[in-house]
């Protein structure tokens, strides 16, 4: 009897509790967002063209994104604006297709946003475009916004041109075969890093820049583009780069040596594992000849060494040194040089550190330095570009200050990785 009345009991209690409980009329609720990324945008065309829905885009109905194009150099097609954004880390970009008038009124560093919905998604001639683009469906929020450039070799970029198209990069490129007196930008020009891949720097007859003659090798800033003359695909199409004027072009220089950029691939990593190797006195035989690497290793580990995305390896030198570390030709080339560059970044999370470069015309017995020191390396690896007038035999290092121990407020010596060294003759 005494359990009977105990399990009454407990039945009773939770009749109470469940009647003392609220129906929720208020569910919670979330606004789906009218803004799609440009990544997404793209994402959304698998080979046909189509008209686009809210609900291909998460309920999406606009973008926003930064103008990249710009039409007073006349290089580009009439009435094609090309915007970019950066979402989650990504930057993408897309082509509107506007009349031609009220696209020359859009200029680079506009922030615009464009509703897309209702608009034709397809591929023009290779490139992806947004077709029959209303002046009214544009909106102009700002002006002057800062245009993000994506540096990279040209080599990274044609093995992931889909990643970058309708976006703006730059290269350091030689154009081949090496232009002779006379010769202009008009047409479709081959740029190389010293890769098998080559790029099409592409001018149209009308540009303003046409007629100008081209340098042998530059740094070409522009906007990367597909072209199928025969088919509305990327499959089979050019991989080009648009300048936007001739000032998208700067540090002209003489051809680039055979053989460079040295991009520190072979020998494999672990025939200098060490930072200092005196069985070898840390030398080493690379593509481009015999290199001292002081204190200073072929570094593979991805995520941590800047290399190119291309390859697999580049240099690391060592951290918290009192004394130089540096990376060393042993060899001299024999027709001076116009330009030297090179791409450097931190290694992993490690401090910046303070590099320069240096050249010696007497075989290595004294160095002088050529141009600025450079001192913000980071996680993202950038390129140094150093212009010079230097005749007869050369040889080159780059030089990693020994300035002890990072402590966080002045002194800021971490491990430092050397990608793509490249020296252009004069």
């Amino acid at each position: 009897m005494k359990k009977i009345i105990q399990g009454t009991l407990v039945a009773l209690c939770i009749c109470c509790l469940l009647s003392c409980l609220k129906e929720n009329k208020n569910p919670a609720t979330g606004t789906v967002s009218p803004l799609t990324s440009v990544t997404m945008l793209r994402s959304v065309y698998k080979g046909n063209d189509l008209t686009l829905a809210a609900d291909m885009l998460a309920g999406a109905v606009s973008v926003r994104g930064v103008v990249i194009s710009d039409h007073s150099g006349n290089n580009l097609p009439a009435g094609y604006v090309v915007i970019q954004n950066t979402a989650r880390g990504i930057t993408s970009g897309i082509i509107l297709n506007m009349d031609a008038a009220a696209a020359r009124g859009y200029v680079p560093g506009d922030s615009v946003e464009v509703r897309v919905e209702g608009l034709a998604l397809g591929n023009r001639n290779g490139a992806l475009v947004l077709d029959g683009v209303a002046a009214t469906r544009v909106t102009r929020l700002s002006a002057g916004v800062a245009v993000k450039i994506t540096q990279i070799p040209v080599s990274a970029l044609v093995k992931d041109f889909a990643q970058y198209e309708s976006t703006m990069v730059e290269v350091t490129a030689d154009v081949k075969p090496v232009p002779q007196p006379g010769d202009t930008y008009s047409g479709d020009k081959a740029l190389s890093d010293g890769s098998v891949n080559t790029l099409l720097l592409s001018t149209a007859t009308g540009a303003t820049f046409a007629g100008d003659g081209i340098p042998a090798s530059a740094t070409f800033k522009g906007i990367a583009g597909y072209y199928n003359a025969s088919a509305h695909t990327a499959k089979g199409a050019l991989t080009r780069l648009y300048l936007r004027t001739k000032a998208d072009v700067s540090y002209a220089s003489g051809p680039l040596y055979n053989g460079f950029p040295e991009d520190f691939e072979s020998p494999d990593a672990a025939m200098k594992g060490s930072y200092n190797m005196t069985a070898i006195d840390n030398n080493l035989d690379l593509k481009t000849g015999n290199w001292k690497l002081y204190y200073a290793i072929l570094g593979n580990t991805a995520g941590r060494d800047r290399f190119n995305p291309a390859g697999k390896q580049c240099i690391r030198l060592q951290q918290q040194l009192d004394f130089d570390a540096y990376v060393q030709m042993n060899f001299d080339l024999p027709n001076g040089a116009s330009k030297v560059t090179c791409s450097y970044g931190a290694y992993y999370t490690d401090a910046s550190s303070t590099l320069k470069l240096e050249y010696s015309q007497d075989g290595g017995l004294t160095w002088q330095q050529a141009g600025e020191k450079v001192s913000d390396a980071s996680a993202t690896p950038k390129v140094a570009i150093f212009l010079m007038d230097l005749k007869g035999k050369v040889r080159f290092r780059i030089n990693k200050l020994g300035l002890g121990p990072t402590n966080g407020v002045d002194v800021f010596n971490g491990r430092l990785s050397i990608e793509d060294f490249a020296v252009f003759s004069n």
